[in-house]
């Protein structure tokens, strides 16, 4: 199957135009606390983080526009103060769909430089389709080029960008009391990850990300994934040995001269696709993605 990525991995990066006809009725969201005064919450799309206390409400990623009133509410549940900032992790629908209402209530919305730019723009579906802007409103106020600091209910909460790996405008956002780490679609607990080529992913970009948060955190942190259950530090280094050892497979058969094809009817990815390959991404979605990526960065390479 060529477009071995599942439907619901194009729907989720379109945004709300593509989901016109899900039924969001049916969504609950679920709110679990993982450190004192931060929560991750889970809907639809990607998941939340929430930071309250005394200066208000902080927001991580706010999934689909038509989930917004429910995703308040639950937000409204632990706090009754308002929402200030929305930070989104990357430009994807859902993690970013609901900006435009949280900014009418008031909050800043901010983002990389690139996440920006590419709401601005219609952009290209891994289906081959185009999904249109994001409304004026729903785009961030606040950006930044490599890292920026909140200073936010008694917190300390850097946020970073290192290079491309899922997007080109891909962030961390560490709590470093709290010891909690949002790692965005970096991390998708459980599945291989998206990555999104056609919006300057980089299958090489993600690994550098793990190394800095591991470097960082202590064996007790709680990381929030993109998608997927609350993860942990042994969650993350199992996930990094998985993206190098898919690294270093596909680029056995590149170097081996094997065309794309090819390599997906090699198999490459067999003893990991039953663990790796049963969530968005599929063995061979992967094995496309990483072969693309891998030949895309060599030929960079040379051309400098």
């Amino acid at each position: 199957m060529r477009h071995a990525l599942s439907a619901l991995a194009i729907i989720a990066m379109s945004g709300t135009s593509a989901f016109a006809q899900r039924d969001f009725d049916q969504v609950e969201i679920k709110t679990t606390e993982v450190a004192e005064g931060v929560y991750m919450l889970e809907g639809a799309g990607g998941n939340i983080g929430l930071s309250v206390g005394a200066d208000g409400a902080f927001v991580i990623d706010d999934q689909f526009a038509p989930l917004s009133g429910k995703i308040m509410a639950a937000i409204a549940e632990v706090t009754d103060k308002p929402v200030e900032f929305v930070i989104n992790t990357h430009y994807h629908g859902d993690h970013t769909g609901g900006n435009e209402a949280f900014g009418e209530a008031g909050a800043h919305i901010v983002a990389h430089d690139n996440v920006r730019k590419r709401m601005k723009e219609p952009n290209i579906l891994p289906d081959g389709s185009t999904a249109p802007p994001s409304p004026d409103g729903a785009l961030p106020i606040i950006t930044f080029s490599e890292a920026m600091s909140f200073h936010w209910n008694g917190q300390d909460i850097h946020v970073w960008h290192q290079s491309a790996a899922h997007t080109d405008g891909d962030a961390v956002i560490y709590f470093k009391d709290a010891n909690v780490v949002h790692m965005g679609d970096l991390m998708i607990n459980g599945g291989y990850p998206f990555v999104d080529i056609n919006s300057g992913g980089v299958l090489s970009g993600y690994v550098a990300y793990y190394e800095k948060v591991l470097s960082k955190v202590d064996e007790d942190v709680k990381i929030i994934p993109g998608h997927g259950a609350l993860a942990s530090k042994a969650d993350l280094e199992s996930y990094m040995a998985m993206l190098n050892e898919v690294r270093s497979r596909i680029q056995a058969e590149i170097d081996a001269g094997k065309t794309e094809d090819e390599a997906v009817a090699a198999d490459p990815l067999s003893g990991l696709n039953e663990k790796w390959g049963q969530g968005f991404i599929s063995g061979e979605a992967m094995t496309r993605a990483a072969y693309k990526s891998l030949t895309a960065e060599h030929q960079a390479d040379h051309d400098h």
